[in-house]
């Protein structure tokens, strides 16, 4: 007698033995894959409002209303025929201060990927100048949970292939240009150890000793750099809880991701 699709799709990406793998740094977490879902953060925001805060890696092999960072969509791989990694982490956590949680995830992604891949504040991978992932954290209170404590969810995306380019403002890249043989339960299985090791330490610990590794991966740092809000100046690394230190004419300003979003300015006949 055959399987069933559903344990055939856990099967395929060795969901089994990744949550093995994953339980000695979070005890109790589930891993869990989806053949189609309108968005994986979504569900677990669904999910958490429930009472259901059991902690969750879930991957969906298809997105029909991803998201991404200030309800702007992202567009699901398998419906442009390509190859992407979409997944969410779910989690309860209790950090002093949530500011430069972004800034950790990007971090843990980059040094699980490559070491020239940088880190565009406050939430999307390059590689070569080109976009290769981007990031969507949400938080929600859970009448299962602690006044102190949130449910926080982490979304991910990640270009496996190249993507279609028409309509986006960032040219793509993707992860089988620097990792040829990778698929996406082999990124997936790389990227997930260091990024749970890393949103503990964030939870223990705040942004600011992971500030010194953010530096050597900073994409902005010495670039020109234009806010939505009308303001230019030059990006000048990061404050200990993350904010984008961009210096203009009247000084010093502290960015944060809630205020403005963040471009760098293109030269003049250069290839943005």
């Amino acid at each position: 007698m055959g399987q069933t699709p559903a344990l055939d799709l856990q099967q395929r990406w060795g969901a089994a033995p990744l949550q093995d793998a994953l339980q000695p740094t979070w005890p109790g977490l589930r891993v869990q894959v989806m053949a189609e879902v309108d968005s994986t953060n979504t569900e677990l925001m669904r999910r958490a409002r429930a009472s259901d805060v059991t902690p969750t890696l879930l991957v969906a092999e298809a997105q029909t209303a991803g998201r991404g960072r200030m309800g702007r969509p992202w567009k699901s791989a398998s419906a442009h025929g390509h190859a992407a990694l979409a997944f969410s982490l779910g989690l309860p956590l209790a950090p002093r201060d949530w500011s430069g949680l972004s800034l950790a995830v990007g971090l843990a992604l980059a040094e699980a990927l490559h070491p020239q891949l940088t880190i565009k504040w406050p939430n999307d991978l390059w590689w070569d100048g080109r976009k290769l992932s981007g990031i969507l954290i949400e938080t929600a209170a859970s009448p299962a949970l602690a006044d102190d404590t949130r449910q926080v969810v982490i979304g991910i995306g990640i270009n496996l292939d190249a993507p279609d380019a028409e309509g986006l403002s960032t040219r793509p890249a993707w992860v089988r240009e620097f990792l040829p043989g990778l698929d996406a339960p082999g990124l997936l299985a790389r990227v997930a150890p260091g990024l749970l090791q890393t949103v503990q330490q964030f939870e223990r610990e705040g942004f600011a000793p992971l500030r010194d590794r953010y530096a050597g991966r900073d994409a902005l740092a010495g670039r020109e750099v234009a806010l939505s809000d009308g303001l230019r100046g030059r990006a000048v690394g990061v404050s200990d809880l993350g904010a984008l230190l961009v210096h203009t004419e009247m000084g010093t300003r502290e960015v944060t991701s809630s205020e403005v979003s963040v471009r760098p300015v293109v030269a003049e006949g250069a290839v943005p």
